[in-house]
This record gives C-alpha cells, sequence and structure tokens, in this order.
C-alpha cells in the first residue's frame, strides 16, 4: 500500500513548557511544516496517565491544553494548513489502541524504561494507564498512518514498539487485509524517526547531566517559554559553569556538560553549529558568553511568551482552533478505524 507522507507528533499538556521543548520539539515542528504535511496533537489522555495529584485535575488540564496550544501558534504552526487538536476529541485514539492492547505483547511492554523511571519502586501502584502507555502513543501515531514521527532520544524505544506493533498487526491480519483490497498485505506504514537539530536534548541549567524538566524543584534549572526579559537574564548568568575558558574546538566539550548544554542551546536559537559558535566565543570567559545567550534567548522567546498570554487570554479562540483541528483530524480518523475494524472482523453500521 502507497501512504501518504505524513507527520504526527504530540505534546503533553502538563504546565511549565520550557526551552528544552521548544528547541526538543517545537521548533523543529515548524521546520517540517515547510516539507511535510503535518498533524500536531496536545495528548491530553497521555496527561492523565500518573495520579491526579501529578497531573493537577480537570482545571489545569484544561488550562495546561490551551497553553501548550498557544504555544504552537506563537511558535509558528500554522492550524490552517497543518492540524492542531487535543487527543481526546477524537475517539479513534481509544479505539485503535485497544485493538492494539490485543497486537501487543506483555514483553514489549515489561521492556519500556520509562515506565519503570516513573513508576518508580512502587511499580505495583502505578496505574494501568502509565504502563500501557507506549500502546496508546502507537495508536496516536498509526490512527493517521503517519510515515515519520519526530520523536527525542528519549522517544525512540516507544517508536520502535510502534513499528512492531505496525508490523505484527500486518503480519497477523494479511489474509485480511489482502481480502479488502490492499494488494501488499500493508495497512499500517512503519513510521520512521525524525530526530533533528544542534540541540534536541537540552539540559538543566543546573546540572548538565540531567534533562531539563518541569518537575526539577529548582525554577532555575529550566527557561520557561512564559518567563519575560529579566527572569531569562536571571536564570542564564547564574546556570552553572565550570572555571576553564570556553573550548575552541567541539572535542573540548566533551567532558564539560554545563558548557556543552549551553553551546547548544546557543547554536540551536541562533540557528547555526556548535562549531561556529565556539568559532567566535572560544577561549574567552563564561561571562562574555552569557551575555551573547541572554541577548539570542531574550530576541527568540520573548515574542513567543508576549503571543503565548495575548492567545492564553482569549481561551474561546484557542479552543476553536482545537474544534477545527479535531474536525479535521477525525475525518482521517475515521477512516483509518472503518478499515481496521473490517480487517479485525467487527461487524459495523454501513
Amino acid at each position: 500500500m502507497a501512504f501518504v507522507e505524513r507527520v504526527f507528533s504530540g505534546v503533553q499538556p502538563t504546565g511549565n513548557l520550557h526551552l528544552g521543548n521548544y528547541l526538543g520539539a517545537i521548533v523543529n515542528f515548524v521546520k517540517l511544516q515547510e516539507t511535510h504535511n503535518c498533524i500536531y496533537c496536545v495528548v491530553d489522555m497521555h496527561a492523565i496517565t500518573q495520579g491526579v495529584d501529578v497531573w493537577g485535575g480537570p482545571a489545569e488540564l484544561a488550562r495546561n491544553t490551551r497553553e501548550v496550544t498557544a504555544a504552537f501558534i506563537a511558535s509558528g504552526i500554522d492550524p490552517k494548513k497543518h492540524i492542531v487538536f487535543n487527543q481526546s476529541q477524537v475517539a479513534g485514539h481509544a479505539e485503535l489502541a485497544w485493538i492494539f492492547n490485543c497486537v501487543a505483547r506483555i514483553g514489549w511492554l515489561n521492556r519500556m524504561t520509562q515506565f519503570k523511571e516513573k513508576a518508580g519502586k512502587d511499580r505495583e501502584n502505578a496505574s494501568v494507564g502509565l504502563y500501557d502507555y507506549p500502546v496508546l502513543m502507537a495508536a496516536d501515531i498509526l490512527l493517521y498512518r503517519a510515515t515519520h514521527v519526530p520523536v527525542g532520544e528519549d522517544q525512540k524505544q516507544h517508536l520502535e514498539l510502534s513499528r512492531d506493533i505496525a508490523q505484527k498487526f500486518n503480519n497477523d491480519f494479511g489474509d485480511s487485509i489482502r481480502g479488502h483490497g490492499i494488494a501488499d498485505g500493508l495497512f499500517f506504514p512503519l513510521p520512521e524517526p525524525l530526530i533533528t537539530g544542534p540541540a534536541t536534548r537540552v539540559m538543566s541549567l543546573r546540572d548538565g547531566t540531567k534533562k531539563m524538566s518541569k518537575s526539577e524543584p529548582s525554577d532555575n534549572s529550566r527557561i520557561n517559554l512564559t518567563d519575560d526579559a529579566d527572569t531569562i537574564a536571571q536564570k542564564i548568568r547564574k546556570a552553572k559553569t565550570d572555571p576553564e575558558p570556553l573550548p575552541s574546538e567541539e572535542k573540548g566539550l566533551e567532558t564539560r556538560p554545563e558548557a556543552d548544554n549551553l553551546v547548544g542551546i546557543y547554536a540551536a536559537l541562533a540557528g547555526i553549529g556548535k562549531q561556529e559558535v565556539l568559532k567566535e566565543f572560544g577561549g574567552g570567559q563564561f561571562s562574555n558568553f552569557k551575555n551573547a545567550l541572554v541577548d539570542v534567548c531574550i530576541a527568540k522567546l520573548s515574542p513567543i511568551a508576549a503571543e503565548m498570554k495575548r492567545l492564553v487570554a482569549d481561551p474561546g479562540h484557542v479552543d476553536q482552533i482545537l474544534v477545527d483541528g479535531a474536525n479535521r483530524a477525525r475525518t482521517i480518523a475515521d477512516e483509518t478505524m472503518r478499515a481496521a475494524k473490517d480487517v479485525v472482523g467487527f461487524i459495523r453500521q454501513r
């Protein structure tokens, strides 16, 4: 079966979108609009997989969903040319996830490292949703028969599972798929990862060995997309460094995680390579480099923060963007679900 090239990706509405989310995901979403048909989803069903004390309850979920949508739009995603919606408005995500639950294998899920990390030592108390999260992620992607998925390094394992599920579905139901007119028996594509950019993994400003995260206790560990210029400047100037000058070659960053992180952030925001950054600032003190980093951060992020603030102040407008996107997403999803149900053997209304 010839699949239309299509990109799918999602962001959880868990609050405090930060520079890591922007550089690791959203900035690439914007670029991909130029070359692909894109579907960008606010994955609110994923957001509730842990206890309500983690995701904050109904009011906060709704607020965070609108904030992520605002971040998409403020960063340059065009909801008219592409599709922006929240996951829970399209029932096919849950329907296909159940079919995939019956295709996926326990052994596959037992190998998922993110569940082990998030559940911690008390795995018996974790929700089934947290354990089953990767199967829902597979359904998110394959519901639209997406061929490409922009992912960070920490999600590559989940994308591999999506490929395994797609392949097993195609194998298990091959005769039925061919019987429904798909000669090659390929109902779902095997989606490919897209990993781009010099700073796909942004680290904490307080510890260059840890990923930038909203769950870090210190707000100084991250730059939030809603931070004002003064806050951004203060956080960068307080960012952890080491006493040595910046190196002149990338190799010199290998054992210096904090320096590597800050150089990577500058490179990504300026749209250049790390070597170009070091050519300009190598041999110099961190104080001068940090001043330049403050300038580039404020220039890039302040307009986004201002537009996010404007959009969030008009929730009706944001909600309409999500409704329009969901209606367009549902058209694609419903076609997939009708065909999938026929292939599986479910009787449905004609």
